[in-house]
């Protein structure tokens, strides 16, 4: 590929020293080869862009969603989480190799067409006759063109054993974990430019035993992946993990190894303040979800509070039957809207949130080395926003607009050094087919 060369914008680098300035930003292949104020050096036939008016940042990277759920949208829109989960477990026990594959491709365009070029997704639903569930998504992330680290998930916890989902779609342990490794050798991609990682990711406490959480941990640092679990989500999970395991559940996932640099929860809304210091103390990451958790009224997460102590808090969308519209840059703007709400004007500033994005989500993934800011030697996944519209000229500062505004159109993001979408427009899938098969798929699911 033709070098690509980034000309005139404002360049949010987030690099150690956080440089911003009037720039540009050079792409070779894969990697950045130059970032810097001023013109760039000549790239004899390079392509050239016109930044006049942009701001790059480095591309955005989702930390927690359940890509299946974008063809069950819209269900349960009143419900709290349990209701919520007891109305849809029983749709998503009928879910497909193909319902998968085209809720992926669908979510994923979105999430690109959002700003972001790296998403973890934690799939956890298997039903028995669905087929090859792991491989449909990860083909729809190679097709869209996003880097990809998803997750084998498992329940092994039905209702019969007192838990939430119906027993259709749990698995036997033994079955579970001889699964995960199998996933990991088929799937999984250690080298600093990988494209896919797999993350061992048991769905919740109340739906997975304790065995299989502690085996699972064992399974993933002997292989050396990472690992994901839901947590902390709301109070009725407090509730049930006190009067099942008399603690609390962030001390049941410490009993069982689920603390660590290589382990990151999603929500993590109902820590108290000796939970924030040990999360943070053991660099253990959080996923902050704030559409989804404000949609099923779960809570605000104390995000200042954890960043301060030390833990990796990045963002993400959730599963769409939870957040209907799937926008990662939304997130941004919804994270430091309830931060402060929560704990005042102070609590996070409009860089701390775009970190939150960027940094945090690139550290909780393994990747700091890779992705997360713009300098040479980093793999070229960055976005390109326009901030020559109504909603966004005039604000001096270019982070603010992209933080405090509404959502701006994408000119270019770029993953891997390849153009996913130009002039705000997917260049990897037609999203109108897209929005047709998903509308016939979620007829077929819930006829």
């Amino acid at each position: 590929m033709a070098a690509i060369v980034i000309e005139g914008a404002y360049v949010a680098t987030l690099d150690p020293s956080r440089r911003e300035f009037v720039g540009h930003v050079v792409v070779e292949g894969k990697q950045i080869v130059a970032v810097g104020h001023g013109p760039a050096p000549s790239y004899g036939d390079a392509r050239v862009i016109d930044g006049a008016g942009c701001l790059v940042t480095p591309g955005f990277v989702n930390t927690h969603q359940h890509l299946y759920q974008w063809v069950t949208r819209g269900l349960a829109a009143d419900a709290t989480l349990f209701e919520w989960l007891t109305t849809l477990y029983p749709v998503w026990a009928r879910i497909t190799e193909e319902s998968v594959y085209v809720a992926a491709q669908a979510a994923l365009a979105q999430l690109a067409k959002t700003g972001c070029t790296t998403a973890s997704d934690h799939h956890y639903v298997f039903p028995r006759d669905g087929g090859d569930l792991l491989a449909a998504e990860i083909t729809a992330a190679a097709e869209i063109g996003l880097r990809f680290h998803p997750s084998r998930g498992s329940m092994d916890r039905g209702q019969k054993d007192g838990g939430l989902p119906p027993d259709s779609v749990v698995e036997d342990r033994d079955e579970i974990l001889a699964a995960t490794e199998a996933a990991i050798d088929r799937w999984h991609d250690p080298s600093p430019d990988s494209m896919l990682q797999l993350v061992v990711a048991p769905c919740s406490p109340f739906s997975v035993s304790g065995e299989l959480m502690r085996e699972s941990a064992e399974l993933a640092r002997r292989r050396g992946v990472r690992m994901h679990t839901h947590l902390a989500e709301t109070t009725d999970e407090t509730d049930w993990c006190r009067e099942t395991f008399n603690c609390t559940p962030l001390e049941y996932a410490d009993q069982l190894g689920w603390t660590g640099n290589d382990v990151w929860f999603a929500h993590g809304i109902h820590f108290d303040d000796t939970e924030i210091k040990h999360l943070g103390s053991t660099g253990t990451g959080v996923a902050h979800c704030p559409s989804s958790n404000a949609r099923l009224g779960a809570g605000i997460a104390r995000t200042a509070d954890l960043r301060a102590a030390g833990s990796p808090v990045g963002l993400g969308v959730d599963g769409a039957a939870s957040n209907e519209s799937g926008s990662l840059v939304e997130e941004v703007r919804h994270a430091l809207l309830f931060a402060r709400a929560r704990g005042g004007p102070q609590s996070l500033t409009v860089r701390a949130a775009l970190e939150m994005a960027t940094l945090d989500g690139a550290r909780i993934l393994g990747r700091s080395d890779d992705i997360g800011s713009l300098e040479p030697g980093k793999l070229a996944d960055l976005a390109v926003w326009n901030l020559n519209t109504l909603a966004h000229a005039g604000i001096p500062d270019p982070i603010a607009a992209l933080v405090l505004s509404t959502p701006p159109p994408l000119d270019l993001l770029l993953v891997n050094g390849r153009p996913v979408v130009q002039h705000d427009v997917l260049q990897t899938a037609d999203p109108d087919a897209l929005a047709a098969d998903v509308a016939r798929t979620q007829a077929k699911l819930l006829a």
